[in-house]
């Protein structure tokens, strides 16, 4: 099955691009990590808030919060999609990396998604 990609964009031949289910399921995954709470004007509690974890002070206790909220906010976006049996947060000086491991609902199969964003 295809999808319409994100971000949105044309393809090569000026029809929208798609996107195929592994490419769309962690278009998703990402869009929930980096939507700040309050973002978006209909559906105020959607997002992660990862991008804030950029500016925040370093230590255990914040990559431990973080996992929390992060693992909680995907489960309220995408829990009919997917299963998430895990996250792991690393916030050093120079990135913010954020792994996701999870499943797809009505597969058994573990699969892990990785995220980076550069301080700067």
């Amino acid at each position: 099955m295809t999808h319409i990609a994100f971000p949105f964009r044309p393809g090569p031949l000026g029809r929208t691009e798609t996107a195929s289910d592994p490419v769309y399921i962690r278009s998703l995954i990402e869009q929930v990590l980096f939507t700040q709470p309050g973002e978006r004007v209909m559906r105020p509690g959607f997002g992660g808030g990862a991008t804030a974890l950029v500016f925040q002070p370093n230590g255990p206790d914040l990559a431990s919060a973080a996992e929390i909220g992060i693992h909680a906010s995907l489960n309220q976006a995408l829990g009919d999609l997917l299963e998430v049996t895990g996250v792991q947060v690393e916030n050093d000086e120079a990135a913010l990396r954020i792994a996701v491991r999870f499943a797809i609902r009505g597969q058994s199969q573990a699969q892990v998604a990785t995220f980076e964003r550069k301080r700067g």
